[in-house]
């Protein structure tokens, strides 16, 4: 009985370890960088855009450069955006694609709030206010490289 008590035992602190290292992601060593972008865009169903902005990460300020194609966008607008690049470990994961699904109606001015993840895992989410008119249902992709 008492060889079962102590092998209980051990069992329950085995197994409180093991749930305590799952529970540690790898995302906790991630850092989060703040981004700026001014981002123009025009188009007729077919639509383009760029831009230029910055990251903020660890004290100090990368250049980007921003470009992308979207479907279903009908009109022309500048928006400039500020957010919070999740997931970081260096500057150069805000590289690469991003894609997002959005939907949204400007006239003149209006605020816009997006969600976009790279495959690095990087997670920004922006709001901003934008000028122009922009009707828009879209799924949009945006590269963002570093200068």
């Amino acid at each position: 009985m008492r060889y079962l008590f102590r092998a209980m035992k051990l069992g329950a602190a085995v197994l409180t370890a093991a749930l305590m290292l799952t529970a540690i992601s790898t995302e906790t060593w991630a850092e989060t960088g703040r981004v700026n972008l001014r981002l123009v865009r025009a188009g007729f169903i077919v639509g383009a855009g760029g831009g230029s902005g910055t990251l903020l990460f660890r004290g100090r300020h990368y250049a980007l450069n921003v470009g992308g194609v979207s479907v279903g966008t009908i009109g022309i607008s500048a928006v400039n955006v500020t957010g919070n690049a999740y997931h970081l470990r260096t500057a150069a994961d805000i590289a690469g694609p991003y894609t997002a699904v959005g939907a949204g109606v400007a006239v003149i001015g209006g605020v816009k709030v997006a969600t976009l993840q790279n495959a690095n895992g990087v997670v920004l989410r922006v709001r901003g206010v934008q000028a122009g008119l922009d009707l828009s249902l879209n799924l949009s992709g945006m590269t963002i490289a570093l200068r």
